[in-house]
């Protein structure tokens, strides 16, 4: 049986998971619609190596949700493919982490 004390350390430790989780989705989304909005303008863009750093940090869900609702870098598949490992890796992860 888990005692009181660790149930609440592992408690507060996934809260702050899930803060973390928020917080590097909005900065991700954010750099990926900057670079959107760049390209529209031929303004400098965000390396796609900076982009894919933010997914493997956990921005992947939201790069996820904006690559086909704003119609960005879908179609590049060297981008895309990158993205949907990482996507991949994520949700294993979060698998064997439940468990």
């Amino acid at each position: 049986m888990i005692s009181a004390s660790k149930r609440n350390k592992n408690m507060k430790i996934e809260i702050l998971f899930f803060i973390y989780m928020i917080i590097i989705n909005i900065a991700s989304g954010i750099m990926f619609s900057y670079d959107k909005q760049a390209a529209g303008k031929n303004n400098r863009r965000v390396p796609e190596m900076t982009l894919h750093i933010l997914e493997m940090l956990g921005g992947v869900f939201a790069n996820m949700v904006l690559m086909y609702s704003i119609h960005h870098k879908n179609r590049k598949f060297r981008y895309y493919g990158v993205t949907w490992v990482v996507m991949l890796g994520w949700v294993v992860t979060f698998y064997f982490l439940s468990i």
